[in-house]
């Protein structure tokens, strides 16, 4: 029975081509990546306002992380049966709630309530978004409607902290948040529109993402994954005070900095398949190590604006784009299942930018941003000597089944 509705309903989408909503759920993607990095670009005027410190602030990073990982984990057991056209316009609104309590957060306790939903949002929505996808085109489609979804995603990365930071510089913190509620409320009603009927084909059964972690070489890429990850935002979180205290830049630079930092991102995205095509296992290698000298770098040289500026560009191009080295990673080594090791990799992914921005945040405000970033760097380090052995087990797969 369930055969039959997943072939009845692959047939009517794939004689459609329903690409209106794939762009709808693209819009979704950069508004979901812009309202989870908002607050890095301006951390410093949501602390003052609220009364809080800098590490506390980031935060509000954290909470948003920590759901997401909950939700990637048990959507598909809580969700069963559900439609999931019903469920994507629930998480469109859901999203936007937490826009408007964020905007409007008369309290760090109320700000970090609409944080939360948020990331009920994101786990959500990555969580299924490639099944989407593969339910509403043909499947000769479906790669390109999976390069224009992350298109959004690098997109939204790229512009996300420097429009926070312009915005925030003119209509405040709050101004700038309430911007992704009018994007969150169009996102709402063009999925409304264009978004078919797509019955749950999980109605008897829900994916365990925890089982392929079985495998030895899953759990050394996870590990790696999230060593990555951890190090990236333990740094990243914080650059927005680090640029304004040891940099001692402008808003308006710091803008430009950032804005800088993105280009170099969408730049990476576009070279790094081919850096995969020719080696995995350089990439996954070079790429973590190159970004812990950058860190070590901006521990030293923080205090130089353009030196400053060129590692930044430096972190952007190589940091946007390493995750989809990782992702065709996870294709090689579980080829056959996919889509709980995809699970997976959210989970990981969000729980490593949980600790991450929580722990830098820590050690941000009781020892300074260059023992950050030096943390940062020994994560980077120990991620690379875990991709060593990852790559090598996903080139040579029967080496890593014993």
């Amino acid at each position: 029975m369930a055969t039959q509705l997943i072939s009845a309903d692959s047939s009517a989408t794939s004689r459609t081509g329903s690409w209106s909503a794939v762009f709808a759920l693209t819009l979704c993607v950069a508004t979901l990546i812009a309202s989870e990095f908002m607050p890095i670009s301006i951390l410093t005027p949501i602390a003052s306002d609220l009364g809080l410190s800098e590490g506390t602030a980031g935060q509000a990073i954290s909470i948003s992380g920590i759901f997401a990982l909950l939700t990637s984990l048990t959507l598909s057991s809580w969700t069963a049966g559900m439609d999931r056209r019903v469920l994507l316009l629930g998480l469109s609104v859901l999203m936007l709630v937490s826009g408007l309590l964020v905007a409007f957060a008369p309290s760090f306790a109320v700000l970090m309530i609409g944080r939360a939903l948020l990331g009920i949002v994101i786990g959500g929505f990555w969580s299924m978004s490639a099944a989407t996808i593969m339910r509403l085109l043909p499947e000769d489609q479906v790669t390109r409607g999976l390069a224009l979804l992350n298109g959004g995603n690098a997109l939204a990365t790229t512009i996300a902290a420097p429009l926070g930071s312009f915005l925030g510089q003119y209509i405040g913190w709050r101004g700038a948040f309430f911007a992704v509620v009018p994007l969150a409320a169009i996102t709402f009603a063009w999925l409304w529109r264009t978004l078919p009927a797509m019955p749950s084909d999980r109605a008897g059964r829900s994916a365990n993402a925890l089982r392929v972690l079985k495998r030895p070489q899953v759990r050394i890429g996870m590990a790696a994954v999230a060593l990555l990850f951890m190090g990236q935002f333990a740094l990243f979180t914080y650059l927005r005070p680090f640029l304004e205290n040891v940099t001692q830049l402008s808003v308006s630079l710091l803008s430009l900095v950032l804005l800088v930092m993105g280009a170099a991102g969408l730049v990476g995205t576009w070279l790094i398949g081919r850096a995969v095509a020719k080696s995995l296992s350089a990439t996954l290698i070079l790429a973590p190590l190159a970004m812990a000298a950058i860190a070590i770098g901006l521990g030293i040289m923080g205090a130089m604006p353009v030196p400053t500026t060129a590692l930044l560009a430096g972190w952007g191009l190589i940091g946007t784009a390493l995750p989809v080295a990782w992702w065709t990673w996870l294709s090689r080594t579980l080829p056959d299942d996919a889509e709980a090791g995809g699970g997976l990799m959210v989970a990981v992914i969000q729980l490593a930018i949980t600790l991450g921005a929580a722990g830098g945040g820590l050690l941000f405000d009781a020892a300074g941003p260059r023992a950050t970033f030096f943390a940062s760097a020994v994560l980077l380090g120990a991620s690379a000597l875990l991709g060593l052995v990852s790559a090598r087990k996903a080139i040579d797969p029967s080496a890593s089944l014993s």
